[in-house]
């Protein structure tokens, strides 16, 4: 929200208090507390009848600071936090003097000026990060009549808005990412971003998932803890601050110091939670029924069979919304004009190795029994006025909510999924949670509009603990639409409704490269796009798109996905590209593991890796996959592909053939190929299986070594995420050592040098091999 019209003058509408002199400071656990006045203190008399803001800087890491500030300091909205595993830093010094208070962790300065007016800096690595100044910190009054002679509002008469308002700076150059996953451009300088989730398809300005964070290239993390609509102004009410404001009296954020966005997720995932590890199959191809499409048991057993005769490896397979009967979403009972005997149906599925997947939400449609349970034990959001349960009929007739506040409610709703399980279903597609009314009661009393949304992570919470508790750690996975901080714990996450045209593929990427910058590490999206049907042309360059991201699914509005219906070509690309996939697992596998162990996303932007090449802030059509391999989808009708390739020797995956970079390119590409490069120096481990995605991948493996410069290593893990062997290359002069700890069968080595490429055998009771 601006509240100033232009730099100097502040809104009609709003009623400003800016925090002007650190008056007081004294040390505290951690950190230290500082009392700012509102205007400068000359003498005594001037303390009296002046709003005060009460600021503290607290250490919970080296890199982690955290700042609050509040007015009113016993006002409570009844805001839900965030799931946090937080601790205070204790091993600071606090230094105080008249000029200035300073907090040293050993890695990050935060310096508050106390002469003059109030501010104060974050600096690390011998630079400030970002700080606040003049006017930059304030309590805002929205839409409140002047002060009269009364000593405080009178709160039966008066409209009473208040926000907390924070502006930190912004250098020259200095770009801005994250804030959930946005389908606006990438560097979100000059755009207004409010997160409150919305159902508004990848062709808007509206997030399903809204996060407040983000993450620059100055080398820190800003993460609002406040699961209110937090409004950030970013460059587009004053050019050189990044401003948010919060609802209520009270404004806490975290700064994350990198100064490499890797060290920045992991001090963000470390406090708000490290994604889950996905089961290794859930990594292959997944392929639904699509939504309004007629389908039964008949119709889902073709597709299935047209894939295993046309050697297609299918790992999941998806039943959408439909699986149940119209009008009665979501009571989780089958509908048995289509499917009269699940059970049997999900053992034929399971027999041919798939797993399945089956669509839910959290609204529950009246007229049914499951309905009628829910709201006579009060299971179900209250309207605000008491007349019963809240209801409406956008989406399906006179739907209610589960109220996740309620544990009994929880337990309500989880207990009927697990019939679902009992079925056959191993995950589930936990779609919405972004609709969510603000004119309803909770049952613990959170206020409504600050659970607008948090409600989705309580509902993707329930449903994965459910999944955890039924399937085991290593194979609870959902397929999830919404979400907020904290979110990625409960992976998979996918880009929502996009349109069967290279615009949209081209936004859904963005909105996935800005969702990897706000913390979620496996995101996938619907291959080819939801709405509309595409083109056999567009069909084949996003099914390659699909399928070199973390997660790969065919999935539509109002036809059916299969490749055979586009055209025979695009079941060959389809092939070839889950093969392709699937010989990766050991490499793309690893790299989960890392995620769920350091919070790095799989997936990542460029600028994620080369943050000090002066090329790529703005590059959002191509991205790394894991930190070795880059991916540039084919955007285009006639066979280009334009992409930039950082400084060093990169080597085409496909064909062996190498690029100098630092510098852009132009290619044709055939629907069997896109720009895949191996960047330097590094280890790619490729398995001997290429259908299917849960395999031994230490078995008779292959190990590449591209373009090694000095030394390189990388370690294999198996389907549960346990180390298997580690691989390390060392460069001999014009040889390459290459040495592994570990390994059970023997190993295929392949170093790539130049052009070039040379061949070993490790066998399997050796530990080393030259290469020369």
């Amino acid at each position: 929200m601006k509240f100033t019209e232009g730099y100097w003058l502040p809104s009609e509408k709003a009623n400003a208090s800016h925090a002007m002199q650190a008056y007081e400071v004294e040390q505290i656990p951690g950190g230290m507390r500082i009392l700012a006045t509102t205007r400068p203190i000359e003498h005594r008399g001037m303390t009296l009848n002046l709003p005060t803001i009460t600021v503290e800087f607290v250490a919970h890491t080296p890199d982690t600071i955290s700042m609050e500030a509040w007015h009113y300091e016993a006002y409570d909205n009844k805001v839900p936090s965030f799931d946090k595993t937080e601790s205070v830093y204790e091993d600071v010094t606090v230094t105080i003097n008249d000029d200035e208070a300073v907090l040293d962790t050993g890695s990050v300065l935060v310096r508050v000026q106390r002469k003059g007016i109030f501010a104060y800096t974050f600096e690390a690595d011998g630079k400030v990060l970002t700080g606040s100044g003049f006017r930059n910190l304030s309590y805002i009054r929205w839409d409140r009549k002047q002060s009269t002679m009364l000593p405080a509002p009178n709160y039966m008469t008066e409209k009473y808005q208040p926000y907390m308002v924070s502006e930190l700076s912004l250098g020259v150059g200095e770009c801005v990412y994250g804030l959930g996953e946005r389908f606006t451009p990438f560097v979100k300088n000059g755009q207004v971003v409010d997160t409150w989730n919305e159902d508004g398809g990848t062709a808007s300005e509206i997030g399903y998932k809204c996060v407040p964070f983000y993450m620059t290239n100055n080398g820190y993390g800003i993460l609002v803890d406040s699961t209110d609509n937090v409004s950030f102004e970013v460059a587009s009410e004053k050019v050189e601050y990044v401003g948010f404001s919060v609802p209520g009296e009270r404004i806490k954020y975290y700064l994350f110091h990198g100064p490499s966005p890797k060290k920045i997720m992991n001090e963000y995932t470390a406090l708000t939670g490290r994604p889950a590890l996905p089961p290794a199959w859930s990594f292959g191809l997944w392929l639904s029924t699509s939504f309004t499409t007629n389908y039964d048991e008949e119709t889902t057993t073709s597709f299935i069979e047209g894939m295993e005769k046309r050697n297609i490896p299918l790992s999941v397979f998806h039943f959408d919304c439909f699986w149940m009967h119209e009008f009665h979403w979501c009571d989780f009972e089958w509908d048995k004009k289509c499917f009269p005997d699940i059970r049997a149906t999900l053992k034929k599925y399971h027999d041919k190795g798939l797993h399945i997947c089956a669509w839910i939400n959290p609204y529950i449609a009246q007229g049914t029994a499951f309905f009628k349970e829910g709201a006579a034990n009060g299971y179900l959001l209250k309207r605000a006025d008491g007349k019963g349960v809240w209801q409406t009929d956008n989406w399906q007739a006179g739907m209610g909510l589960v109220d996740f506040t309620n544990p009994d409610a929880v337990k309500w709703y989880t207990g009927k999924l697990k019939t679902v399980l009992d079925c056959g279903v191993d995950c589930f597609k936990t779609d919405f949670g972004e609709r969510i009314p603000v004119d309803v009661v909770y049952h613990d009393g959170s206020d409504p509009q600050a659970m607008h949304n948090y409600y989705t992570y309580l509902y993707n919470q329930a449903v994965f603990n459910l999944l955890k508790e039924v399937k085991g750690e290593n194979e609870a996975v959902l397929f999830a639409r919404s979400a907020t901080a904290g979110s990625q714990k409960f992976p998979v996450h996918w880009g929502g409704d996009c349109s069967a045209n290279y615009p949209s593929m081209a936004e859904t990427l963005r909105g996935g490269l800005s969702f990897a910058m706000s913390g979620f590490s496996f995101w996938s999206h619907d291959i080819s796009g939801f709405e509309s049907t595409a083109t056999p042309d567009l069909y084949k360059r996003w099914c390659a798109f699909g399928l070199m991201s973390t997660h790969s699914r065919l999935h539509g509005s109002g036809s059916y996905r299969v490749p055979w219906l586009f055209d025979d070509e695009a079941c060959d690309v389809v092939k070839f590209f889950t093969n392709l996939k699937c010989s990766l697992m050991p490499y793309i596998f690893q790299k989960s593991v890392e995620a769920h162990e350091e919070g790095t996303p799989v997936m990542r932007p460029m600028v994620f890796e080369f943050m000090n090449d002066p090329a790529v802030p703005y590059l959002d059509q191509q991205y790394m996959l894991g930190d070795a391999l880059m991916v540039a989808p084919v955007f285009r009708e006639d066979k280009v592909a334009q992409y930039y390739l950082p400084e060093g020797t990169w080597t085409e995956l496909l064909t062996g053939e190498t690029k100098e970079g630092g510098r852009w390119f132009q290619g044709t590409y055939d629907y069997f190929s896109m720009p895949l490069y191996v960047r330097e120096n590094s280890i790619v481990v490729r398995g001997n299986c290429d259908t299917k995605p849960d395999y031994d991948y230490a078995d008779h493996a292959t190990v590449c070594v591209y373009q090694l410069k000095d030394a390189a290593e990388t370690r294999v893990s198996d389907i549960h995420g346990n180390t298997v062997f580690t691989v390390k290359a060392v460069k001999d002069g014009d040889a390459v050592k290459v040495s592994v700890e570990g390994a059970h069968t023997e190993l295929k080595v392949e170093v790539f040098a130049g052009n070039e490429k040379k061949e070993a055998v490790l066998a399997a009771d050796a530990n080393e091999v030259v290469v020369a």
